[in-house]
C-alpha cells in the first residue's frame, strides 16, 4: 500500500497517497477553478503544478489574481517567444529571459537585429505555439549533463551561466523543440496564455558591461485576459503621448545636444522660465520653514572626499579634475561643503537646529544605458538641505521634512508611498549609530502614521533613508524625496556642539530633498500634467490674439498691460486665420488666450477662452486680470518650523 502524507491549505487538512500532483491536493482540498490556478506553494516555495508532493506539507495556491501569478506568466511567455525566434531565426543565441514590472523580455545574441515586421512575425509564430498547448515539462538534471546538452545545441551563453551555479544539479524546462535552463515555476501549457504583445526592440548589452557583446533585447507583454492588455495597451499610448523628451521640444522646455554630450539636458527658453518657478517657490517655501540659504564649490579637494569615505564608497560615480598638481572631485552630493559651513564655528545646544538649504548643481557619473531624457541624467541641481541637531531634537526634524514633503506633493496633485531602506553591505559607521539611525527613521514614519516598505540593504554608505515614491496621472511611480539620517559623517568630520552641561557632544544630521533632482521632477511634471502646466507654473499664462491687423495698436496695449501686471503674457499678431492662431495656442498648452477683435477695440474689452476650447465671453481687462491673479497664484503650504 502507497504511504500517505498530510497536506494542509488553510485551515483545511487531509490525508493523500504520495506523489499526488500539488494541483490535485488543492482541488481536492479547495475546489478552486483550474481556470484561475497558476502555480502552487509548498511550503512557502512556488512550484509547477504538476509537482509531485511526497512528503507532509502546507499547500497554498498562486492565482490569476495574484502579483506572483502574473509574474509566472510573463515568465512562461518569454519563453513561448524564445522558442519562436529559434523556429524563426535558427542562428540566434538565446541568453537570458526574466519577466520584469510590466512584462517581460528576453535577450538574444543576434547580428542582424530584429526589425519591427520581425516582431509580427515572432507573434505568428507564438500564436501558433500557443496553439498547440505544449506542456511546460521540468527536468532535474546534473550541470555536467546540463553543459552536454547547451554545448550540442550551441547556446553558449547558458554555459556561461552554468559555469556560475554552485550547486551539482540544475533543472530546465522544454516546450515543444525548446529547451531552457531555469527555475521556474511555469504555467501548465501554453494554451494558458490568452492575452499577450511584443512591444519593441533594444539594444543591451550582455550582463550589463559594455565590454560584453551587444545583444538584441525585445520587450513584451502578457495578461490573463484580452481587456486588461487592451487596458495597459491603452496606458501605453497615453505614456507615449506624454513622454517629455517629445514635449520638452515641443513647448520649448528643454533638450539635448549630441554635441554637448550625453546626459547634459539643456533648458530652452520656457524651460528655464519652468525652472526659475520651481526654484522661487522652493526657496520661499524653504525660508518660511526655517531653512537658511547656503552654497557651495562645484570642486572640492580629494582629500575630502576620502575623509568622507565617497573615494571608497562612491568613486566610480564621481568625476575627477587636477589643478597644480592636486587632485579634486567635482561634487557628486551637497553635504561636504555644508558640514564644513557648521564646523566653521563654535556651535551651542542654543543654535540648533541648523538648517542649511542649497539648490546644489552635481555631477555624477551614470552609463550611458541608464541615461533617459530628464529622468536620468549626469549633470542636475538638487533641492538639497541638511540639517543638525542634538538627538533630542531628532524625531521632530523629521516629522518636519515628512510634513513638508506631504504637503508640497499635494499642490502637485500626487500620491505617494515610502519606503525604508537599511544598511547596505558596503557602508561606514558602527552597528549601534546605524540602530539609532534606522530607529529614529522608523519612530517618525510612526508617528506620522505613515505605511512603509521595507528595501534591505538599500540605504546610503552612511546612513539609512526614507525614499518617497510620488504616483503621476498614469499611476507610474517616481523617486523624489529621500530623507536620510546620519551619525556616521559627523563622526567622520568630528562635528560637535556645547550641550547645556558645558560638554561637547555629538549632532545628528539629516540629508534630505523634497522634490529631488529639479530635471527629473520638471520631466516626470510634464508627463504628469502632459505638458498642460496649471497656470501658476505654465512658462506663458496669456498668448493675445488679433483677428486683424486693426487689432494690433490695442493688442499691444492689452499685452503692455499684462506684463505690467506681472503675467507671462505673449502675442500672436501676425497675419493669420484666427482658427490657425488658437490651435496653435492649445498646441502651445497655454493656459488662457485673450482675442482682439474690432468689437473688443470699440468697446476696450477683451475675450478670453480657456486651452480646453471654453468661451469666458467678454469682459474688461482688469476683471480678466482679476481672474487672471485668482488662478495663477502660486499655492502656498501651512509651512513652519517643527518646533
Amino acid at each position: 500500500m502507497a504511504a500517505e502524507i498530510e497536506i494542509k491549505w488553510d485551515s483545511k487538512s487531509k490525508r493523500f497517497k504520495a506523489n499526488i500532483t500539488a494541483k490535485e491536493a488543492l482541488q481536492a482540498l479547495d475546489g478552486i477553478s483550474e481556470d484561475k490556478l497558476v502555480a502552487v506553494k509548498v511550503n512557502g516555495q512556488p512550484v509547477d503544478l504538476t509537482y509531485p508532493l511526497t512528503h507532509d506539507c502546507v499547500i497554498e495556491p498562486i492565482t490569476t489574481d495574484s502579483p506572483l501569478g502574473l509574474e509566472i506568466l510573463r515568465h512562461s511567455t518569454a519563453h513561448v517567444m524564445a522558442e519562436a525566434v529559434k523556429h524563426l531565426y535558427p542562428e540566434a543565441k538565446v541568453t537570458i529571459g526574466p519577466a520584469i514590472e510590466n512584462g517581460f523580455y528576453y535577450d538574444f545574441d543576434y547580428s542582424p537585429g530584429f526589425t519591427p515586421e520581425d516582431l509580427e512575425k515572432i507573434e505568428a509564430e507564438m500564436q501558433k505555439i500557443i496553439a498547440q498547448k505544449q506542456p511546460f515539462q521540468r527536468k532535474e538534471i546534473s550541470k555536467k549533463e546540463a553543459k552536454k546538452l547547451f554545448q550540442s545545441l550551441g547556446e553558449t551563453y547558458k554555459l556561461e551561466i552554468l559555469d556560475e551555479i554552485p550547486e551539482d544539479t540544475v533543472s530546465i524546462y522544454q516546450q515543444g523543440d525548446f529547451i531552457d535552463l531555469c527555475r521556474g515555476p511555469h504555467i501548465e501549457h501554453t494554451g494558458k496564455i490568452k492575452a499577450f504583445k511584443l512591444l519593441s526592440v533594444a539594444g543591451a548589452y550582455w550582463r550589463g558591461n559594455e565590454n560584453n557583446p551587444m545583444l538584441q533585447r525585445i520587450y513584451g507583454t502578457a495578461f490573463f485576459n484580452k481587456k486588461d492588455l487592451k487596458a495597459y495597451l491603452h496606458f501605453l499610448e497615453e505614456a507615449k503621448k506624454r513622454d517629455h523628451r517629445r514635449l520638452g521640444k515641443e513647448l520649448d522646455l528643454f533638450t539635448q545636444f549630441e554635441e554637448v554630450g550625453a546626459g547634459l539636458p539643456v533648458y530652452l527658453p520656457k524651460g528655464a522660465i519652468l525652472r526659475h518657478i520651481l526654484e522661487e517657490f522652493e526657496i520661499r517655501e524653504h525660508l518660511k520653514r526655517g531653512y537658511q540659504m547656503v552654497m557651495g564649490p562645484q570642486l572640492l579637494k580629494a582629500e575630502l572626499w576620502k575623509q568622507s569615505g565617497h573615494m571608497d564608497y562612491y568613486k566610480e560615480n564621481m568625476y575627477f579634475t587636477e589643478i597644480e598638481e592636486q587632485l579634486y572631485g567635482i561634487k557628486p552630493m551637497n553635504c561636504l561643503a555644508h558640514i564644513l559651513i557648521y564646523k566653521s564655528k563654535v556651535r551651542s545646544y542654543r543654535d540648533l537646529p541648523l538648517r542649511y538649504f542649497e539648490l546644489g548643481t552635481v555631477c555624477r557619473h551614470e552609463k550611458s544605458g541608464v541615461l533617459h531624457g530628464m529622468l536620468r541624467v549626469r549633470q542636475f541641481t538638487q533641492d538639497d538641505a541638511h540639517i543638525f541637531c542634538r538627538p533630542d531634537q531628532l524625531n521632530a526634524e523629521i516629522r518636519g521634512v515628512l510634513d513638508f514633503v506631504e504637503e508640497v506633493l499635494q499642490i502637485f496633485g500626487f500620491d505617494y508611498e515610502v519606503e525604508l531602506s537599511t544598511r547596505p553591505e558596503k557602508s561606514i559607521g558602527s552597528d549601534e549609530i546605524w540602530e539609532h539611525a534606522t530607529g529614529a527613521l522608523i519612530q517618525a514614519l510612526q508617528d506620522k502614521g505613515l505605511k512603509y516598505d521595507i528595501c534591505e540593504g538599500e540605504g546610503a554608505f552612511y546612513g539609512p533613508k526614507i525614499d518617497i515614491k510620488l504616483k503621476d496621472a498614469l499611476g507610474r511611480k517616481w523617486q523624489c524625496a529621500t530623507i536620510q539620517c546620519d551619525f556616521s559623517l559627523p563622526e567622520r568630520f568630528v562635528l560637535t556642539y556645547v550641550d547645556s552641561d558645558g560638554e561637547r557632544k555629538r549632532p545628528a544630521m539629516v540629508h534630505r530633498v523634497v522634490l529631488g533632482a529639479l530635471e527629473r521632477f520638471i520631466g516626470v511634471l510634464t508627463e504628469h500634467f502632459a505638458g498642460a502646466f496649471p497656470a501658476w507654473l505654465a512658462p506663458v499664462q496669456v498668448k493675445v490674439l488679433t483677428v486683424t491687423d486693426r487689432s494690433v495698436d490695442y493688442g499691444r496695449k492689452v499685452l503692455t498691460a499684462l506684463q505690467e501686471a506681472e503675467f507671462r503674457a505673449e502675442a500672436d499678431f501676425r497675419n493669420e486665420k484666427l482658427g490657425y492662431k488658437i490651435r496653435e495656442a492649445q498646441l502651445q498648452k497655454i493656459p488662457f488666450m485673450i482675442v482682439i477683435g474690432d468689437k473688443e477695440v470699440e468697446t476696450e474689452t477683451v475675450t478670453p477662452r480657456r486651452r480646453s476650447g471654453e468661451n469666458l465671453g467678454s469682459m474688461k481687462l482688469t476683471e480678466f486680470i482679476e481672474l487672471l491673479r485668482k488662478e495663477a497664484t502660486i499655492p502656498k503650504t501651512k509651512g513652519g518650523s517643527p518646533h
